[in-house]
């Protein structure tokens, strides 16, 4: 349908996406050299179904947002946090695209009000809107009004950090032990015994966040994946007020995805 709209202006077709042969690629948004009225969009076919969904539509996001700056993309697992800025930027464009195409902030702005959120809640709606369940946890982490911050682990280390905007607001982030960061002790995330914890475990907000009061609670929620070497960490936080005396939140990024921290070649898995 897009070539008969202005997102699709000076294009005949888009063929129906195919499958990508080479591993270290995720997807590919090409156009045709012998024919530049026709684009097409491809997938590592070896990916799950949800990961494949989110690659075209993030190949769409390239096509609609970027197809005028190139003449292809191709979107390795590096792409989003390292590489040039420029990369780095488009990248992110074409990920929020596909985010917001896949699961609509209205919807989920809606399913997310008025019950007590849980990883039992998240992966529910993961499924409902057909995303990784990671997917549907960063996407949590942009549209709740809840002081929460996201961490995934990848071999120990923290890969990256989201933190919604009451949280940047209220200056609350992981206290850090490195750059980059390991799981600090006390926390479940530090835990070897515990794969799970999808109801959450209260404790007090200042063993994670520097500069948090002793009596702040947050509680933790922990996803260890199959082989356990990667790890998400889901941490909600109690109320507080923006801190007054402190107004450079303004000046921040409100999604603040753990770029001052993350060495070259480090990224955040879409």
């Amino acid at each position: 349908m897009l070539p008969s709209t202005p997102y699709g202006a000076g294009v005949r077709e888009i063929k129906t996406p195919m499958v990508l042969v080479i591993d270290s690629c995720e997807g590919m948004l090409v156009r045709n050299p012998n024919d530049t009225a026709e684009w097409g969009i491809f997938y590592n076919g070896k990916a799950s179904p949800e990961r494949r969904r989110f690659t075209i539509a993030h190949e769409l996001g390239h096509f609609i947002l970027h197809r005028g700056q190139r003449q292809s993309f191709n979107c390795d697992k590096e792409s989003v946090y390292s590489g040039i800025d420029t990369i780095r930027v488009i990248e992110r464009e074409a990920d929020d695209f596909a985010s917001n195409l896949l699961m609509p902030g209205d919807l989920l702005r809606e399913w997310i009000s008025n019950q007590r959120i849980d990883l039992h809640v998240l992966s529910a709606m993961a499924k409902r809107f057909q995303v990784s369940f990671e997917a549907l946890c960063i996407r949590f982490i942009k549209f709740t009004p809840q002081r929460a911050i996201l961490v995934y682990w990848d071999n120990g280390y923290a890969k990256y950090e989201w933190r919604s905007s009451s949280a940047v607001k209220t200056r609350a982030r992981i206290r850090r032990n490195g750059d980059p960061a390991e799981p600090l002790p006390g926390t479940l995330a530090a835990d070897a015994s515990i794969d799970q914890e999808w109801d959450g475990t209260e404790m007090s907000a200042a063993i994670w966040c520097p500069e948090e009061a002793q009596h702040m609670k947050l509680r933790e929620f922990k996803h260890s994946y199959g082989a356990r070497d990667r790890i998400l960490t889901l941490l909600l936080l109690e109320s507080a007020e923006p801190r007054s005396w402190d107004r450079s939140w303004k000046d921040e990024d409100s999604f603040d995805s753990f770029d001052q921290f993350i060495s070259s070649g480090q990224h955040a898995v879409r």
